[in-house]
């Protein structure tokens, strides 16, 4: 798989010089979360990048709950947490690789492409025994990092809205059934999802990450492959990344709609389908 490596390939090369380990658990409404597991135990080595510090901007009326912060300070704490040309980035979360996905996206939004996410996180580098430390890492700082940015990876509401009905396009919902029929919203303000939008939870994969492999994944999105642009979203540009690093692996060119249904309903023209009505 490209966009992975495991933990027994990560354990081999954890000293190389080229290697920059980062540790972005994070917990949706806990934020402190991340940090405190960080102390308690995490890769040695590894450096702890903060979820809402240096890969969310500021929230405003629209752009939804995680926008991107500004570009040029991203690239320059990501330099000054060690990336640089030539450095292979490993990142890790729980497992879920939500987390890690969105630096991973982010990243690579920015032109770097040696960014890896480790398949089954923290989780299964303890299941296998590895060790943690509980040492304070102090980063090295990269010397130089060229950035390119990849405008072609993201859409913003306005391609939402042209894709809708379009037979040569699709919008595809990363968040869970539930939420994507509108039968609970435990975080937005309005339960729903956008007109048109097909469900792929971004949980589907990730719960039997060990048997996921290329005939896997192809079988899993073989509806998609007709479609000459795919607009995956989320609620807020985390959990989506799944489906897109997912997607990647078997060569479809997915475009990350970043602000998401919370960026959607902060537009008050902009319609909601509610399928929980339906069948009340």
């Amino acid at each position: 798989m490209k966009n992975f490596v495991t933990t027994d390939w990560l354990k081999d090369n954890l000293n190389g010089e080229n290697i920059v380990v980062f540790d972005v658990r994070y917990q949706l409404g806990n934020e402190g979360y991340g940090l405190e597991e960080y102390k308690k135990g995490h890769i040695d080595g590894a450096v702890f990048v903060p979820m809402e510090d240096i890969l969310t901007g500021e929230v405003r009326e629209h752009g939804g709950r995680h926008p991107l912060p500004d570009l040029n300070d991203f690239t320059t704490n990501m330099k000054n947490l060690g990336v640089e040309n030539g450095k292979i980035v490993v990142a890790y979360d729980d497992g879920e690789l939500a987390m890690a996905g969105r630096l991973w996206w982010m990243l690579r939004y920015i032109g770097k492409d040696d960014v890896f996410i480790l398949k089954g996180g923290i989780s299964e580098w303890k299941e296998k025994g590895f060790g943690l430390s509980t040492k304070e890492v102090e980063p090295v700082k990269g010397v130089a990092l060229t950035t390119r940015i990849k405008d072609e990876m993201i859409a913003d509401v306005e391609d939402v809205r042209r894709a809708m009905g379009k037979d040569d396009q699709i919008i595809v919902d990363s968040r869970t059934p539930d939420r994507y029929r509108g039968e609970i919203e435990p975080i937005d303000r309005i339960p729903g999802h956008i007109p048109s939008a097909v469900n792929y939870p971004w949980t589907d994969l990730v719960d039997d990450i060990g048997a996921v492999d290329g005939e896997k994944l192809t079988a899993h999105y073989s509806r998609l492959g007709k479609y000459d642009k795919i607009l995956v979203h989320c609620g807020s540009g985390i959990t989506g990344t799944v489906n897109i690093m997912f997607m990647d692996e078997i060569g479809l060119q997915p475009v990350l709609y970043l602000g998401g249904y919370s960026d959607w309903i902060s537009y008050e023209e902009n319609e909601i389908v509610r399928e929980a009505e339906d069948v009340e």
